[in-house]
């Protein structure tokens, strides 16, 4: 049943008729959704349809706004959402199974929406737009509401989709992306937050991104400057700035097709390149899992990219391409692949049933497989789809009960009109199916195909048709095919513009007739074929582009014509072409464009369908015969109310006229009035309209096929007038009952041929080679190569045989009559050639055929200037490159480039090639110059006026120190050392460098570019020094090239008269030295023969005749110049040079023996010797002075060329010099513009982070600002909570105030009862569905909390039911009771949900809070970042880069560690160090000289004040020594000894009397001893009892230490201790340290004091007495 709950426009009613959709037909393009457990759909055309799994119903939900979009469903809520496709579209939401609409979602989209996808828990539908918007926006789609969007400019999101288990979280992914949404939630505001997922590389691998913006890697560059990131270095300074990465830095990445949600809120991602990607959607951390090797896969099966995943308790369910559904089980972070399913088409998705018991698989082609865990079988079909969309359709005769259908790739199905089930299907194997028609006559059917055959199937059997013969017509695409309303004729249009006219009857083998040519384009072919005429009206519509019109052509085609086919030659050609005569061909015109024309069934008007106007028009035929073309007008002209071109098609009974168009509707109008009276808009423009429209014989069935959007619709009557439908039906009834005889004979037919077929031993019965005795043509001719024969063809050879066989004598005697042609002819060439030249002809008079020579003389003609005409471009082509590499490399030279080489050595040098400077250089140049002159003269006078000033004070120096500093400015000026800090040596070509800026001082931009400028200047300059030099070279080369060339005239003369048979070297120049004559090309090297055109070749031979006779001439004429020669030798005079030429004649006497001699022959002999003899010597005399020329020719040869080749050396060093200079200058230009574009680098990061600064600032200002809204909010929102806080409170405590006037034992039971709560059973699910579904108990949704607070006040009510009141309580106090429990209830309802709310809003505030200091932490960064940026470009600024010139082995070092850094060293001039250390040098020579002075007198002095010591050392010496002797000791013993003469003896009595001593002394030891030791024993018993009091007392004082310190602690907390006394106990302190320390000093003193005397003592004995001798 279809369900039209649309009223506005889906039906259309006048006259009381009205369309209804029957059923409608298609399959899924988009993604299948389940709406409840038994219940599917999908989107097809301008329709929803909903199919039962169980039953396999259909409900058709339909879009009056269109074609539906994107579709989603809620599975909890049972609603189902989906989208129109047309400007500005609608999401709308219904409700199933009662297909009522909830709600209309309207936005801002403009175009189309892409996704839909709603949330499980809650009332959020997410939707996503294509361009240009590319917007995501959150919809409340209950209250019909925005929450929040976001605009993603340029991104294309292929999947979409909620976490089941938190719908905070929404992920979006695209075949480059996956995006992580988070929705966050303040009261009722929400907002989107996104983070990007970071995917590896396409190899799995993952590689370290560094930080673009603030870069902590760069490497730090002491000599170059500051190394800036590549956003700097690209001149970037906006937001493109931010994610600017370099092509090299760009790796490819995963690409991503498909992703399911886990129970822990991660994400598993297929990948395109076979990755499988775990991903934790709070951190986003990518996890590339492994696959196990010991994974067990089918043969064959090979998982190339999973296109689907779903997620399942035992892992992940993926397919492929391959049409295998694989299982995935995942561990730790590798996963084992397995086979879980086959399937025999390639898999699209795959979704799981809400309970997880059965899982839907959808194939690319659009069927639906279910596959139920735990059945047997377990997978099953629910929606077989085509092979394509429907190309055609046409219903099974009577059609009534079968209607088939055509695809592009051959697909035949046939199918039951009540319901759309399909009856059987069959496969044509053919390339492409283009058209189809079913006979009206006979249960059979064609189908034409782009190789030009057409198909005819048996239908008798609907569940098995079958191809009964093929037809095969040209090679041309069959376009067309059409029965007449009778069956007699099956009519085939071709692209080719020829019109086939078939048999239809299967009895006749459907024998084809003949043809006849449209030479046009078919646009359609409709017929007229009456019960009450004998005749078949075709008319054929074809379109006139040159002219804009269209063209009609109507012929008629008799019934008798198939029983009388005995003589064809009647009606059709030989070559089977039907003749004009026979089938009536009427020709007209219509003067505007049609894209249907139809012809009525009384055959006296055409209606016409406008092409470029929406209108329906009707033309009359004129009545009378016309002979040509006959232009028609229109008669009627309606508005047909479609736009685009339309089809135009007649009912059964032809009083309906069915109009279609791209727009969609389709509208049944009366053939008459052209009204509509019934219309219906079963399709959409956005799908493109209505491709085709069939009705029945019976007109109840309507079917309409869709050209685009794949869905096939069938309407019927929802009410027809009665007059209408009984006209439709009698004419029914009539055409059955005249068609019955002719099926019955046909069908009878087809049944013993399918039996015959079935009993037969042919192993392919679908095609009959059965022959036909009446046309040959029915064969199904082969060719020798075995390729099938067109029938067009097949008539033509068999008319070319026909012909060849009546004309073969003829044929035979114009051959012969040929061959003695040619005989004659070739004795007439024969004789041509034996007879003189003159008389000769011509190779082309004997041609005969004059046309076919002509002809082929214009064809080589054509192809000759083909030929020319592509060598003329060519060369042209070739002479536009030259012209612009000759003006690009040698006219825009000023000073063309040029070499010279030496004469003898291989030295070669070459000048500078240079270009003009631009008028813009000079302008530029010349103001920098008035700019340094200004700077210049300004400095003047600032130093004039500095030195007027302190002229004063110079006058005050000294005159000595006046002349010293003169002198040394005299030094310094006659040193004039080289400025080394200029760079270069450019001043040694002469080239003047005053106006350059010091190295020192270029610190602005402005100056830099002043230095470049003058730099290029000083390099033209350079070289065009340079270049002068060169051409005075040149200019010397050739002059001694000259003065070579005339020696060697003379050289050659020598040579020639004294016979050597020397080489003369002749120098010449070289191409490299004149490149001019490379651009010249001289005949000499043109190796191929110059072509000329006959009249030219005429002209040179006649010149050359003409020279010949004029040489002639004047040989005759010149008899004085031959007598000369003949007598003198061609000389009046000898010359010297003859002398070596010259022979003296021999005597005749001489051939006689000397014997015979006479005298005066021997006086004679003797004169010829001595002539002989002086010649020689001439001869000899004259030899030796050409040879001693000779000589002195080469030499001053060798001797100029030699000077040359010095010259060219010191050239070649100059040219050296002059290029050092040239890289010099340019490296300094080079250092500057480096300069200048890192100083262009450092402002674009300043300007980077100022605005990035600033965006930061305004991100800073809405986190702000966001933070006082939540808190305002927040504050709003508790104290509302307070509130209702506070009134839960204010219940629960005035409970008993309330109930005061009741007893006291009553009001304790009612408040036991107040307190008490019903309970609420929740609804558990089968314990087999927690075990199958992944997701267990996902968080409740506000439906199920909206549900569970109704069936808590529900339960409210079993309480306060009067059962449950207690005895002797008043009913009044119970309803009260009630209901101020009732309010209780509900306001902590309220409560519970305003606390929610509020850990809601308290965790959004703390996100924003984070945001916040995260942004202000961004923004510290940037301020250190523009901190250090500053200081390093003021370290550039100042740390400049000069260019110094440094000679080698000037600095030497003592060892051979080189020190590169230099980072505290300071640059000064070195004039400055040297004249320092010359002032150093002079007075440290002057303070030496002094030294050496002041060293002779302290000498002296010490001398002398050593002798005074000496003597006063001496003198107190002899004093001691009188003093010694004054004071000498003399004690007793010395006495005694001296005295006494027995001192020995003396000596031994008192060593005995010390012995006694010594023993008495031992004893009394002893007893002191054993005294001590008593003593001993005594004081140890006392130490043990001292011992056990100490140990009594240290255990008291632990005790007391105890409590000390803890009072110690508590004073110390309390800050009992007062100031005053820690600053007396500091004080005390530190004067008893100032005392003590006051103490040592003093032992230090005393000791200090001791040692002195002692150390003085010590020297004065030590000292060397000075005894003079």
């Amino acid at each position: 049943m279809a369900h039209d709950r649309e009223r506005d426009g889906a039906a259309y009613h006048a006259g009381g008729a009205a369309l209804t959709v029957r059923w409608a037909q298609g399959f899924p393009k988009q993604n299948v959704h389940f709406v409840n457990e038994d219940t599917i759909c999908y989107a097809s055309g301008n329709y929803v349809i909903f199919i039962n799994i169980e039953t396999k119903k259909k409900t058709l939900l339909q879009c009056v706004n269109g074609i539906v979009g994107v579709v989603a469903t809620n599975v909890p809520y049972e609603v189902v959402a989906f989208s129109d496709r047309r400007l500005r579209p609608l999401i709308h939401i219904y409700s199933f199974p009662e297909l009522t609409r909830r709600n209309t979602l309207k936005g801002n989209v403009l175009l189309d929406y892409t996704l839909l996808s709603f949330s499980y828990c809650g009332t959020y539908l997410a939707s996503c737009s294509s361009l240009p918007e590319f917007e995501l926006a959150l919809w409340n789609w209950e209250a019909n509401v925005i929450l929040c969007k976001k605009l993603q400019p340029g991104v294309d999101v292929s999947q979409m989709s909620f976490n089941p288990m938190n719908w905070h979280q929404l992920c979006l992914s695209s075949s480059s992306s996956v995006t992580m949404w988070t929705i966050e939630r303040s009261n009722q505001e929400h907002y989107f937050k996104s983070k990007s997922v970071k995917l590896p590389v396409e190899d799995g691998s993952f590689f370290n991104e560094t930080d673009v913006l603030f870069p902590t890697s760069l490497p730090k560059d002491p000599i170059y400057g500051p190394v800036m990131p590549l956003s700097a270095i690209a001149g970037l300074v906006g937001e493109e700035a931010e994610t600017f990465r370099p092509k090299d830095d760009l790796y490819p990445l995963l690409h991503p097709t498909m992703h399911c949600w886990t129970p822990t809120s991660d994400l598993y991602v297929g990948c395109e390149e076979g990755h499988l990607l775990l991903i934790n959607a709070e951190t986003l951390k990518v996890t590339v899992l492994q696959k196990a090797e010991d994974s067990s896969l089918l043969d064959g099966a090979h998982l190339i990219r999973p296109v689907t995943l779903v997620y399942q308790k035992e892992g992940i369910l993926a397919s492929g391409i391959d049409g295998i559904v694989y299982s995935f089980i995942v561990k730790d972070s590798s996963y084992n692949v397995g086979n879980f399913l086959e399937v025999d088409e390639a898999v699209e998705q795959l979704m799981f049933s809400p309970s997880y018991k059965m899982l839907l698989i959808q194939t690319e082609k659009g069927s639906l497989y279910l596959y139920t865990f735990g059945k047997e079988p377990a997978l099953d079909k629910v929606l077989d789809a085509c092979d394509g969309k429907f190309q055609a359709i046409d219903f099974v005769a009577p059609g009534t009960k079968y209607f088939m259908t055509l695809t592009l790739s051959g697909e035949v199905c046939v199918w039951w009109i009540e319901d759309c089930t399909c009856a059987s299907k069959i496969y044509l194997k053919t390339p492409q199916a283009t058209a189809l028609a079913c006979s009206p006559s006979s249960l059979s059917a064609a189908v034409g195909t782009l190789d030009g055959c057409v198909y005819f199937l048996d239908v008798h059997e609907a569940e098995s048709p079958q191809v009964i013969h093929k037809a095969f017509l040209c090679e041309s695409p069959v376009q067309h095919l059409i029965y007449d309303q009778q069956g007699f004729y099956l009519l085939a249009g071709t692209s080719e513009g020829n019109i086939f006219v078939i048999n239809a009857k299967p009895s006749s083998l459907f024998q084809i007739l003949g043809f006849t040519e449209m030479n046009q384009e078919i646009i359609q072919i409709s017929t007229v074929s009456l019960l009450e005429t004998g005749i078949v009206e075709v008319v054929v519509l074809s379109p006139l582009p040159e002219t804009g019109s269209s063209k009609l052509e109507i012929f008629t085609l008799p019934k008798i014509l198939p029983e009388d086919l005995k003589d064809s030659a009647t009606f059709v050609d030989e070559r089977g072409r039907l003749k004009d005569e026979f089938i009536h061909k009427s020709l007209y015109e219509i003067e505007h464009p049609l894209s249907s024309a139809i012809l009525d069934f009384q055959s006296n008007q055409i209606f016409g369908f406008c092409n470029h106007v929406p209108f329906i028009c009707s033309y009359l035929l004129p009545k009378d015969p016309h002979i040509g073309v006959c232009v028609l007008k229109p008669h009627q002209k309606v508005q047909s109310k479609h736009y685009g071109p339309g089809m135009l098609s007649l009912s059964s009974h032809g009083l309906w006229l069915l109009t279609v168009a791209k727009c969609g509707i389709l509208c049944v109008r009366d053939v008459f009035t052209l009204e509509t009276f019934a219309q219906s808009r079963s399709h959409s423009p956005q799908g493109h309209g209505i491709q085709s429209v069939r009705m029945s014989v019976d007109g109840q069935n309507i079917l309409v096929n869709g050209k685009d959007d794949g869905a096939l619709v069938c309407l019927k009557w929802k009410q027809l007038g009665g007059n209408v439908a009984t006209e439709i039906t009698t004419y029914c009834q009539q055409l059955l009952i005249s068609l019955s005889s002719t099926m019955k004979k046909e069908n009878y037919y087809l049944s013993t041929q399918r039996v015959s077929s079935d009993l037969g031993d042919e192993p392919e019965p679908t095609i009959s080679h059965n022959k036909s005795s009446i046309d040959s043509s029915q064969e199904d001719l082969l060719i020798a190569d075995n390729k099938e024969i067109p029938w067009i063809q097949q008539k033509s050879q068999e008319a070319i045989k026909r012909e060849v066989k009546l004309f073969s004598q003829k044929r035979k005697e114009i051959k012969k009559g040929i061959k003695e042609l040619i005989k004659t002819i070739m004795n007439m060439m024969e004789e041509n050639e034996k007879v003189d030249p003159i008389a000769k002809l011509e190779q082309e008079e004997f041609g005969l055929d004059l046309e076919e020579l002509e002809k082929l003389h214009e064809e080589s003609e054509e192809e000759v200037a083909k030929i020319r005409k592509d060598v003329e471009m060519h060369n042209l082509a070739k002479s536009y490159l030259t012209e612009l590499i000759k003006e690009e490399c040698w006219n825009s030279m000023a000073v063309k480039g040029r070499a010279l080489k030496c004469f003898h050595i291989p030295y070669v040098v070459e000048n500078f090639p240079m270009k003009e400077r631009t008028a813009e250089e000079m302008e530029e140049l010349q103001r920098v110059l008035q700019q340094k002159k200004i700077e210049i003269e300004c400095l003047k006078l600032r130093k004039e006026i500095i030195e007027v000033q302190s002229a004063a004070a110079l006058v005050k120096e000294h005159h000595e120190e006046e002349d010293e500093e003169e002198e040394e400015d005299m030094t310094v000026e006659d040193t004039s050392l080289p400025n080394y800090l200029l760079g270069s040596l450019s001043t040694d070509f002469g080239v003047d460098t005053s106006f350059l800026s010091s190295q020192l001082e270029l610190h602005s931009r402005e100056e830099k570019i002043n230095q470049i400028i003058l730099l290029k200047d000083i390099i033209y300059k350079v070289k065009t020094v340079f270049n002068g030099e060169f051409n005075a070279a040149f200019k010397q080369k050739e002059f001694e090239i000259i003065r070579v060339k005339e020696r060697n005239v003379r050289l050659r003369e020598i040579i020639l008269d004294l016979e050597l048979e020397e080489t003369i070297w002749q120098p010449e120049f070289e191409d490299c030295e004149k490149p001019e004559r490379t651009l010249v090309v001289e005949d000499h090297e043109i190796s191929s023969q110059k072509h000329g055109k006959p009249w030219q070749k005429a002209k040179t031979e006649s010149d050359m005749l003409h020279e010949t006779d004029q040489w002639l001439q004047a040989r005759s004429s010149d008899s004085r110049n031959r007598g000369l020669m003949d007598m003198m030798g061609g000389v009046l005079e000898v010359k010297k040079e003859d002398i070596l030429r010259m022979v003296i004649p021999q005597p005749s006497f001489m051939v006689k023996p000397d014997t015979l001699w006479t005298e005066e022959e021997r006086k004679q002999f003797k004169d010829y010797e001595k002539k002989v003899k002086e010649l020689n010597e001439e001869r000899d005399k004259y030899r030796k002075s050409l040879e001693a020329e000779l000589k002195k020719l080469q030499n001053s040869i060798q001797e100029s060329t030699q000077n040359f080749d010095d010259h060219l050396k010191r050239l070649f060093e100059r040219r050296v010099k002059a290029e050092m200079v040239v890289n010099q200058e340019e490296l300094k230009i080079n250092n500057l513009l480096f300069s200048l574009l890192l100083d262009e680098e450092l402002s674009s990061r300043e300007l980077f982070l100022n605005n990035y600064r600033s965006r930061k600032q305004e991100e800073k200002n809405q986190t702000t600002e966001a933070i006082r809204k939540a808190r305002e909010d927040l504050d709003v929102y508790k104290e509302q909570y307070d509130n209702l806080l506070a009134e839960d409170k204010v219940l629960d405590r005035s409970f008993k105030k309330e109930f005061s006037d009741i007893p006291s034992h009553q009001v304790d039971i009612l408040y036991k009862l107040f307190k008490r709560r019903p309970r609420v059973h929740k609804q558990k699910a089968h314990a087999d569905t927690v075990n199958i579904v992944p997701f267990g108990e996902r968080p409740e949704s506000g439906k199920l909390n909206k549900d569970n607070f109704a069936q808590l006040m529900k339960a409210m009510d079993d309480l306060d039911n009067i059962s449950n009141m207690p005895e002797g309580l008043d009913p009044s106090v119970w309803d009260h009771f009630c209901t101020t429990r009732r309010t209780k209830v509900e306001n902590e309802y309220k409560v519970k949900q305003k606390a929610t709310g509020l850990m809601e809003m308290t965790a959004f505030l703390r996100k924003r809070v984070e945001d916040d200091e995260n942004v202000q932490r961004e923004i510290e960064k940037v301020f250190h970042e523009l901190i250090l940026l500053q200081e390093d470009k003021v370290k550039f600024q100042l740390n400049l880069t000069i260019q110094i010139l440094l000679k080698q082995g000037q600095v030497e070092l003592e060892n051979f560690q080189l020190v590169l850094e230099y980072s505290d060293a300071v640059l000064i001039n070195k004039n400055i160090i040297e004249d320092l250390n010359t002032v150093i040098r002079t007075q440290g020579q002057k303070k030496v000289a002094s030294m050496m002075e002041s060293k002779d007198v302290h000498k002296g002095i010490y001398q002398i004040e050593w002798e005074h010591k000496k003597m006063e050392m001496e003198m107190e010496d002899l004093n001691q020594k009188a003093w010694d002797i004054q004071m000498l000791f003399f004690s007793r013993d010395r006495q005694k000894y001296l005295n006494e003469p027995n001192y020995e003896n003396v000596i031994a009595i008192q060593i005995g009397i010390m012995e006694q001593t010594i023993n008495v002394i031992d004893k009394t030891h002893k007893k002191n001893v054993e005294n001590c030791k008593k003593l001993l024993k005594k004081l140890g018993k006392f130490s043990n009892q001292k011992d056990v009091a100490n140990y009594t007392l240290s255990c008291n004082l632990r005790e007391e230490l105890v409590a000390v310190s803890e009072r110690k602690d508590i004073c110390n907390a309390m800050g009992s201790m007062l100031t005053c006394e820690k600053i007396a106990k500091e004080k005390y302190e530190n004067m008893m340290q100032q005392q003590k320390l006051t103490n040592i000093s003093k032992q230090q003193a005393e000791q200090i004091s001791i040692l002195q005397a002692e150390v003085e003592r010590l020297r004065m004995r030590t000292f060397p007495a000075l005894v003079q001798m």
